[in-house]
């Protein structure tokens, strides 16, 4: 817990909260076919107005006080995050919230230039997460449905890095039949650069994504995939609750990671709260529901009042869907889980 920490937070099953998504926007340039699909969130969708976004202030009060309740890694996402103005302001206000010690991004990277790369490392960013699901153009722009080319990601990458940021990581979501044959070229492109490339299994997470399970790729396969051409040796975690299976090359090339959700759940020691970007939380990723904080922020509530409707949400959670993936009836009555591009991943 961080020296900040007012109340020792826990949930139904003794899970410390230490993390916090915090969605800025609804809304990306991209239409991947495993977030926001383009059949869906194409011409004539209705995206949150913009007067119904928290605001940066109101984004930096909320975790505040969730850095009371032991928050000490924050992660804004999106959508896509660089979409929302005056993002480096923000980033100012967290590195100046007492207790939280590392405040992260998860981008497509397609903004990403050196200029505004420098600008967010100067403003307190201290990590990049950047999403790459596939190295050669025809594949990417399948899967990102706007025609993006890949190159102006791997600028961007390559950006991020000449702006300081040394510890940068890539995520690959892996969807059999679309982009399996992307694992050892992407493997084989961050291999030795000093970025961990990190695979991630195909989740249900909304229902906009037509999830099937025979179209996941366990993390099993894709070490043995991997393994075949370039041994690799698994790590042990940096910490209790990481979410990536660590791995690395038998030969010092680096270190690859893989995210287990649907086959090996890690919902034991999650540690992870989710701010949408209308001021509601969530507390797992795979939610249907969550607590509005912005209607009670707007009507004047204290900072003690919201800080104890922060601790009830989180003393209450007994969320562990990937445990019970598939032990739970679903019905015409039950509600849509929220979609990927309201909480971030």
């Amino acid at each position: 817990m961080n020296e900040a920490a007012k109340y020792q937070t826990t949930d139904t099953l003794d899970r410390s909260i230490r993390d916090l998504r915090v969605s800025v926007t609804d809304r990306c340039n991209f239409r991947c076919i495993y977030c926001m699909p383009r059949e869906i969130f194409g011409t004539g969708y209705k995206f949150v107005p913009r007067n119904d976004l928290l605001k940066l202030e109101e984004i930096a009060r909320i975790t505040r006080l969730f850095a009371g309740h032991g928050v000490r890694k924050v992660r804004i996402t999106g959508g896509e995050p660089m979409i929302r103005r005056n993002l480096e302001r923000l980033i100012e206000m967290l590195r100046d919230i007492d207790g939280v010690t590392d405040i992260s991004m998860t981008t497509n990277a397609s903004m990403l230039t050196l200029k505004r790369a420098q600008s967010l490392r100067a403003a307190g960013l201290n990590r990049i997460n950047i999403s790459l699901d596939a190295i050669d153009e025809q594949t990417f722009q399948r899967i990102n449905d706007v025609d993006f080319p890949v190159a102006k990601v791997l600028e961007g990458i390559d950006n991020a890095h000449a702006a300081g940021f040394d510890t940068m990581k890539v995520n690959a979501v892996i969807r059999r039949g679309y982009n399996e044959h992307s694992i050892l070229p992407l493997a084989q492109h961050f291999y030795g650069t000093g970025i961990v490339l990190r695979f991630i299994e195909f989740m249900d997470v909304g229902t906009t994504n037509k999830w099937n399970l025979e179209e996941v790729i366990s993390a099993a396969e894709l070490v043995e995939i991997i393994d075949k051409e370039m041994p690799i040796e698994s790590l042990q975690p940096n910490y209790s609750g990481e979410v990536a299976k660590r791995w690395r090359y038998s030969d010092g090339g680096g270190e690859v990671g893989f995210i287990t959700s649907v086959t090996q759940s890690f919902c034991g020691d999650c540690s992870r709260a989710r701010l949408s970007a209308v001021g509601k939380v969530y507390t797992c990723l795979f939610a249907a529901t969550g607590q509005d904080l912005r209607g009670m922020l707007r009507a004047g509530a204290s900072d003690e009042e919201l800080s104890r409707l922060i601790g009830r949400i989180w003393s209450q959670r007994e969320d562990r869907y990937s445990e019970l993936r598939g032990q739970i009836p679903v019905t015409t009555e039950t509600p849509p889980r929220v979609e990927m591009s309201h909480i971030g991943g």
